[in-house]
């Protein structure tokens, strides 16, 4: 279902959603925390989804288990270098980790700055090791209030330089968009790139929002947007980028089934859209499982799947350099 030739990217994957079932285990053990299970197949069904979820907000709350056990900053490093060393197995060449340092410093009162700083050195220390090109996205929690995502960005400005984009992301219809326009300025002014969670489930005016106030030239599922004609034209003549992540969708109850997501919708519109993994933790996928259920369940065709593989390349936050040595490097390896 993936083209060799081509560049394979990821770029709506949370860091804090991606730790691996061992890795909650063993660390749950050495901090001596509390888990709902002591063995990897007891546990395994509270971290990951064994069916599908209610709702959004219950697929999210497995994914609390994996920041329980960041008991310390050398936690957080062994997580995020295990996040790229996973990209490299599932063959991905290009990938934008995203994660929110206040969701990871929280249950250990762990400093925003050191959990940033953590990060940063485990994913650069794995990208040299396995050669995966990998940016960062800073998320910025909406259910913990205006204040808390302020101070949330001062953590991720200061280290302006290790981040290509900021996100906003949790309760949607609890903490609209419209609360954080000034964030999201701020973040504009620093130079750096808008994604933005939006329609899932939140109605069509959350992704209008993103766009207009907001200044999203992505947007994180946005599955709603198939309720308005205008709103998808809108997405496809301003190349407003969709970074479609269909199992999670699928197991948060967003959309009942592969068969009826929307990816096929913005296809067929003409919108830019990618397929990505989102939560690996929690949906035990990967990479080439996305472009398979893409086909089998979806039903796009190989092409249309060379197509959203190709647009993961153009739609990533990078220079046009960077694109083509992605693609000089994918050459070189015989694809």
């Amino acid at each position: 279902m993936i083209d060799a030739s081509l560049v394979l990217t990821d770029l709506h994957r949370h860091l804090d959603g991606s730790v691996r079932p061992e890795t909650v285990l063993d660390l749950g053990r050495r901090f001596n925390i509390a888990l709902p299970a002591d063995t990897l197949a007891a546990l395994r069904p509270y971290l990951q989804v064994v069916d599908r979820c209610p709702s959004v907000e219950a697929l999210l709350a497995k994914l609390d288990y994996q920041v329980a056990v960041l008991g310390d900053l050398n936690a957080v490093h062994r997580v995020a270098r295990e996040n790229v060393e996973d990209l490299a197995l599932e063959g991905v060449d290009y990938a934008e980790l995203r994660f929110s340092p206040a969701y990871m410093a929280g249950p250990h009162g762990l400093a925003m700055d050191g959990v940033v700083e953590a990060v940063i050195d485990g994913v650069q220390s794995a990208a040299r090791a396995t050669g995966v090109k990998v940016n960062l996205i800073g998320i910025l929690c909406r259910g913990d209030g205006q204040e808390a995502c302020h101070r949330e960005l001062d953590a991720i400005l200061r280290q302006r330089d290790h981040f290509v984009a900021c996100d906003l992301a949790g309760d949607e219809e609890g903490f609209p968009g419209d609360l954080f326009v000034d964030h999201f300025k701020r973040v504009r002014d620093a130079g750096l790139n808008v994604t933005i969670h939006a329609g899932e489930p939140g109605p069509p005016s959350s992704i209008w929002q993103a766009v207009n106030e907001l200044g999203a030239t992505r947007l994180g599922h946005a599955t709603t947007a198939t309720q308005d004609p205008r709103l998808l034209a809108m997405l496809a003549e301003r190349g407003i980028g969709i970074e479609s992540c269909p199992t999670s969708n699928v197991h948060a109850n967003s959309v009942a089934d592969y068969e009826v997501h929307p990816i096929r919708q913005f296809v067929e519109a003409g919108i830019k859209v990618c397929l990505n993994t989102d939560d690996p933790g929690v949906s035990a996928n990967s990479v080439p499982f996305e472009y398979r259920m893409a086909h089998q369940r979806i039903g796009l065709t190989l092409e249309q799947l060379r197509q959203i593989q190709h647009n993961g390349l153009e739609l990533a936050f990078i220079s046009e350099a960077e694109r083509a040595q992605l693609r000089a490097r994918k050459a070189a390896r015989g694809g």
